[in-house]
């Protein structure tokens, strides 16, 4: 389980592997259609039509995997959401509703804070897997999105910011590495702004025994906010130090 404080103040393609005996489980096939396909829209093809609105290529691949025969209920309503986002005809509810059940049906909750004072999340939209992160085998991720401002996570995202969380479930506390790296990037699809930012190790947030839990805070404007994580997890369990891949995961927020 995750805890996300509110103090007072490249691709990388999915891999067939299971998850650890005991880690929730995760669906290879949502992994397979929707994290691959991520990181390369946001890279490349995530620019604007003539018209100044999402590229219509973009909203047309998305169609076609969302219609596609055979693909499970699940997929499919992720990648519905996915089109209503681009197309601005689905709801910031609509789009919480499907994340919240994709990470519920994993058994991948993170523990978020209540009150007056409690963060306002918005999950991306599946659990994720980093291959080899914990000594027992894999570990499912967990990702969500804070639109500023407020005060999570430490030191809180600003008024037309986006706050990062990343969570590897069953690892030790967070270690930053520069030489690999774990990487948000994004494009606001209402302005086209488009940035990239490390994630790292927050003081605030499960430093002592974990979970891994990595943090950044990005400049993203505000607007309707199209985002993947991907890269490397690199984390201290049982005294050693140890880095592990995950398999891309994707954000849909409003900020």
């Amino acid at each position: 389980m995750t805890a996300l404080a509110a103090p007072a103040v490249a691709t990388a393609a999915p891999v067939a592997a299971a998850p650890a005996a005991g880690a929730p489980k995760v669906d290879q096939q949502t992994l397979d259609s929707v994290g691959a396909f991520f990181p390369a829209i946001i890279g490349s093809v995530a620019t604007p039509g003539p018209d100044g609105k999402a590229n219509p290529a973009l909203i047309s691949q998305a169609t076609a995997l969302a219609t596609a025969k055979g693909v499970p209920p699940q997929v499919g309503a992720i990648w519905d959401q996915v089109v209503g986002f681009l197309n601005n005809t689905a709801k910031p509810s609509q789009v919480a509703k499907v994340a919240a059940a994709n990470n519920k049906a994993a058994n991948n909750d993170p523990i978020i804070p209540t009150g007056p004072n409690a963060p306002k999340i918005q999950q991306f939209l599946y659990p994720t897997i980093g291959f080899g992160c914990t000594p027992a085998g894999n570990s499912v991720g967990t990702a969500l999105v804070t639109a500023g401002p407020q005060a999570a996570p430490a030191p809180g995202p600003a008024r037309g910011q986006a706050g990062y969380v990343y969570t590897s479930l069953g690892t030790g506390p967070a270690v930053d590495n520069a030489r690999n790296p774990l990487i948000a990037i994004w494009i606001n699809i209402d302005t086209g702004r488009t940035g990239q930012i490390n994630l790292k190790r927050n003081a605030k947030i499960n430093a002592v025994n974990g979970p891994g839990t990595f943090t950044a805070i990005a400049n993203t404007g505000r607007g309707r906010v199209l985002s993947a994580i991907y890269g490397a997890v690199t984390t201290k369990n049982n005294n050693r130090v140890n880095s592990c891949t995950i398999v891309p995961t994707v954000g849909l927020s409003y900020i």
